[in-house]
């Protein structure tokens, strides 16, 4: 598996790559939802499977235009946080209109060849995916360098976050972690410095 991340849309999301040889992976397509699609056909590469780590406007926005490249590829989103697609109030006009609800929608958890860890908190249905194999985290809005994601939009709670992250504590300590926003980090790192682990 190689991986790259880019940043996509004006809140900056960290939007994951995963190739497995032709095939690839696209995890929290924010926005740019065309250059992302250009970046994939410029390595000869497919995108089989669309992957949320929560359903925010801001991890959601290239979704169509991905779609539009690639109509095959699935997206998979924890069933918990399915009613924000395509959500009148799930926006942030103009750079992030609302979308709507895309096609091919699968339950993540039923995803193979990933370890899918549920951590509500941040929104009813987040999740973060766990690449045993490479000790890579993809948290989403859970955790971020230093911080973690908010709690009071609709659905948030603190208590079930701290749930999660207490979850999170038991992963390795030298597990790379790559946050929805910001800086790359480790379990360790945030173990040691994060004031909410």
């Amino acid at each position: 598996m190689k991986t790259s991340t880019v940043q996509v849309g004006t809140y900056g999301v960290n939007c994951t790559i995963l190739r497995f040889g032709a095939k690839a992976w696209v995890v929290d397509p924010g926005a740019e939802g065309e250059r992302i699609a250009a970046m994939l056909a410029a390595d000869g590469a497919t995108a089989e499977a669309i992957l949320l780590t929560h359903g925010h406007f801001d991890h959601i926005g290239g979704i169509p235009a991905l779609q539009r490249a690639f109509p095959d590829a699935k997206v998979y989103i924890h069933p918990g946080d399915v009613p924000m697609l395509g959500h009148p109030l799930n926006q942030c006009p103009p750079d992030y209109p609302r979308i709507a609800a895309p096609a091919n929608v699968e339950d993540c958890r039923a995803l193979g060849g990933v370890t899918v860890l549920e951590t509500p908190g941040h929104t009813p249905g987040g999740v973060c995916y766990w690449f045993p194999e490479s000790k890579l985290l993809l948290s989403g809005d859970t955790l971020f360098a230093g911080s973690v994601g908010r709690t009071d939009f609709p659905g948030g709670s603190m208590a079930r976050l701290v749930d999660s992250l207490k979850a999170l504590a038991a992963l390795p300590e030298d597990a790379k972690v790559v946050p929805g926003h910001g800086p790359c980090t480790t379990i360790g790192r945030e173990k040691a410095s994060n004031p909410y682990m």
